[in-house]
This record gives structure tokens, C-alpha cells and sequence, in this order.
């Protein structure tokens, strides 16, 4: 599993949130989620820990991103220290989320997906919204969930990172998407 670092910066996705529970509620909550004591919490540990408030598992190629962003030895999974910051990921992430997710209904419709991308910085065309929602939408209603809402962000920042942007159109990105 390849190690993606996760440096937040203009168009990331969440900006720096609020600061850490303390140590000892992190470790509580580590303890009770490294269900093999191994000190590693593995993918699986961390996707039966997580709700993304459909009562549907979270989605597994979120789960596996996340850890590949913390994992720093590639050992399949995330220790104590790397574990503080998947929280501080996934807390700042439902922050992002709540605040787009206008209607409280626990769910990105296309509308809130343009204000959140927008505010982070994206010019997508209505027709690449569509894309990402048919994408991202694993239970076929038009909106996506809190755990496919980070996975299609995750996504976009890595294709605007592969994508060469010069001069004036540095503010503006065209992704063609075949999914």
C-alpha cells in the first residue's frame, strides 16, 4: 500500500480544524478499535469503527485511502501516533462536510457538491458534477455520503496534481472523466 502524505494546503479540502481531543481519549478510543491488540489499526478496524450516518459500511476504497495517506512504514494499517492524525483527517473532513450539507439531511446533493468544490477552490463544468455524483454515489439517489464525499475529494486532488496547469489557466481545472 503506497504512503500518501496528507499536507492540507489551498483546494485540499478541509482547512485546519480544531485541535485534538487529549492524549488519553485518543488512546481510549485507539485501544477500542485495535480489536487484535496489535498496535496497528488495519483497514478493516477502522472501517467497522467508522459511520458514515447511512448505516451502510463505510466504503472500503475511503477507508484504505485514508490509511495509505498516515502510513508511513507501509505495514497495511496505522499506529497510535499516525492513528491522532486519521482523526484529525476524519474530524476536519465531517466539519467540511456538515457545513456543506445545507439541509442536515446527512447527504451531498449536487447543488452542495458545486458550493463545497467551489470553496475549495475547483471550476467544474454541471456536467462533471453530474460525473462525480454518478461516480460517487453507491446507493443510486443522487447524493453521495460523508465517506464517498472524502473519496471523490481525495480523487480530485490527486488528478489536480497530476494535471499540468500553466499560466492563466492555473485557477481552473478540466478533468475528462470516463467512469
Amino acid at each position: 500500500m503506497a504512503a500518501y502524505p496528507y499536507r492540507p494546503g489551498p483546494g485540499a479540502g478541509p482547512a485546519a480544524g480544531a485541535a485534538l481531543p487529549d492524549q488519553s481519549f485518543l488512546w481510549n478510543v485507539f485501544q477500542r478499535v485495535d480489536k487484535d491488540r496489535s498496535g496497528v489499526i488495519s483497514d478493516n478496524e477502522l472501517q467497522q469503527a467508522l459511520s458514515n450516518g447511512t448505516w451502510t459500511p463505510f466504503n472500503p476504497v475511503t477507508v484504505r485511502s485514508i490509511i495509505s495517506m498516515f502510513d508511513r512504514e507501509n505495514k497495511a494499517g496505522v499506529n497510535f501516533s499516525e492513528f491522532t492524525g486519521v482523526w484529525k483527517y476524519i474530524t476536519d473532513w465531517q466539519n467540511v462536510f456538515r457545513t456543506y450539507d445545507r439541509d442536515n439531511s446527512g447527504m451531498i446533493d449536487k447543488n452542495e457538491l458545486k458550493q463545497a468544490l467551489s470553496g475549495f477552490g475547483y471550476r467544474l463544468s454541471d456536467q462533471f458534477h453530474d460525473i462525480l455524483i454518478r461516480k460517487f454515489d453507491r446507493q443510486g439517489r443522487g447524493q453521495i455520503a460523508f465517506d464517498d464525499f472524502i473519496q471523490g475529494c481525495i480523487v480530485l486532488q490527486i488528478s489536480k496534481c497530476e494535471v499540468p496547469l500553466t499560466g492563466l489557466l492555473a485557477s481552473v481545472i478540466v478533468i475528462s472523466y470516463r467512469g
